[in-house]
């Protein structure tokens, strides 16, 4: 499933393409996606100006004059900027033509994707509004977290992938930055100290940045706007090493089972 880093890298890509453009028109393929795509979208949104281009959590936000379309990737999903005279392939959903020629093509193979509109301000879509801070913002730190976490007895793995404590940490990320931060995937997030709070809301930070830079990860179909992959999983510590020897100290990487997801540490480095 595309995850934040994942979704950054497309808003990224795409948003060069769309800024100022004009919506010449607005094809449904096919309607039927997680929710029914509303059958007024392609006249809601003809002659709209875009205006911006933004994120919240793993939707993408493009906002026009009169409202805000609001894009997400499903588990499968993946936007693309192309000319329109390549032929559309089998799960182009939706086609977006935009004034100066190219087209915005919404590709998504499971269906499990989202493209609602939304006239007021799209913090208050029932979608976004219980959404906890962003990761990167200025309001994320390690206080936050501790504060976040007391009396909760809850681990700290699911815990940081609540999307009402914060947003964007997937199962990936949420491995990664534990090992960096040395804490144990298991242990209760009420029981963590500030200081490795502090620890752990920079670890995520930096693991999401990293992510970023390097365009996400490929480990089932994500690709990014131009149709290539993301190279982040090259460099992944623990996700998915089950076996191998750890990169700080040669333990065997382990994994299990938290919170129904696969979870991957080192026993001796994470505590």
């Amino acid at each position: 499933m595309p995850e934040l880093p994942e979704v950054e890298t497309t808003r990224a890509g795409i948003e060069p393409h769309l800024l100022g453009q004009t919506v010449a028109a607005v094809e449904i393929r096919q309607p039927r996606l997680r929710w029914p795509i509303d059958p007024k979208l392609p006249r809601l949104l003809k002659q709209q100006r875009i205006e911006q281009v933004g994120r919240r959590g793993k939707y993408i936000l493009i906002q026009v004059g009169d409202g805000t379309l609001i894009l997400h990737l499903g588990m499968s999903g993946s936007l693309r900027i192309t000319d329109p005279t390549l032929p559309m392939r089998k799960h182009d959903h939706a086609v977006m033509t935009l004034s100066g020629g190219k087209q915005l093509r919404l590709h998504d193979p499971r269906r499990f994707g989202a493209l609602l509109w939304w006239e007021g301000d799209p913090a208050d879509h029932p979608l976004l509004a219980k959404l906890g801070p962003e990761p990167l913002a200025p309001d994320f730190d390690g206080a936050y977290l501790h504060n976040a976490s007391r009396h909760r007895r809850v681990s700290i793995k699911p815990f940081i992938m609540n999307s009402q404590v914060v947003v964007g940490v997937g199962n990936i990320y949420a491995n990664e930055a534990l090992f960096l931060a040395g804490i144990h995937p298991g242990r209760s997030a009420g029981r963590i100290s500030r200081q490795r709070h502090d620890k752990l809301a920079i670890s995520i930070q930096q693991v999401l940045r990293k992510a970023i830079r390097y365009g996400g990860s490929t480990l089932r179909d994500f690709v990014r706007e131009d149709g290539q992959p993301g190279y982040f999983s090259q460099h992944l510590h623990v996700y998915d090493r089950a076996g191998e020897a750890c990169s700080r100290c040669g333990t065997d990487i382990r994994k299990a089972t938290l919170g129904q997801r696969s979870t991957f540490y080192c026993p001796r480095c994470q505590r």
